[in-house]
């Protein structure tokens, strides 16, 4: 009888596991190479075009349905097509490196992933021009 029930809830234990593990990867699922992108010190009106990149690790399309900046100043554009599993793709973002000082800015990537959303962030110091 021990044997029995040790031996069930055993297989109970694996069942529960591995219904877990398969509900973490249904899905698409984004994982971004990194979420903040620092600048450093560039001068002003310098190159402003940076890339968030990202894979799909999950089992279905990845839709990103939006991506916005949280002033006019931090412009991203996103692919509109849906990225298949396993496939790399990227947000492409444009600050407008005219404005002095030091910038924390964020973008909102809306998507179908369990997440709904994810914030990712660029920074810098942006100096006069000799």
């Amino acid at each position: 009888m021990k044997k029995t029930l040790l031996s069930l809830t055993v297989l109970l234990a694996l069942m529960i596991g591995i219904n877990v593990n398969a509900q973490e990867t249904a899905g698409p699922v984004i994982t971004w190479d990194n979420t903040t992108i620092d600048y450093g010190t560039i001068s002003q009106g310098a190159d402003g075009n940076r890339e968030f990149t990202f894979t799909n690790t999950g089992n279905a399309p990845l839709i990103i349905s939006s991506a916005t900046g949280s002033c006019g100043c931090t412009v991203p554009q996103w692919p509109r097509e849906p990225i298949l599993p396993g496939q790399t793709s990227s947000i492409k973002v444009h600050y407008d490196t005219n404005r002095l000082g030091n910038f924390t800015k964020t973008v909102t990537v809306v998507s179908n992933t369990a997440n709904t959303s994810d914030v990712l962030q660029i920074k810098g110091n942006i100096q006069a021009k000799n």
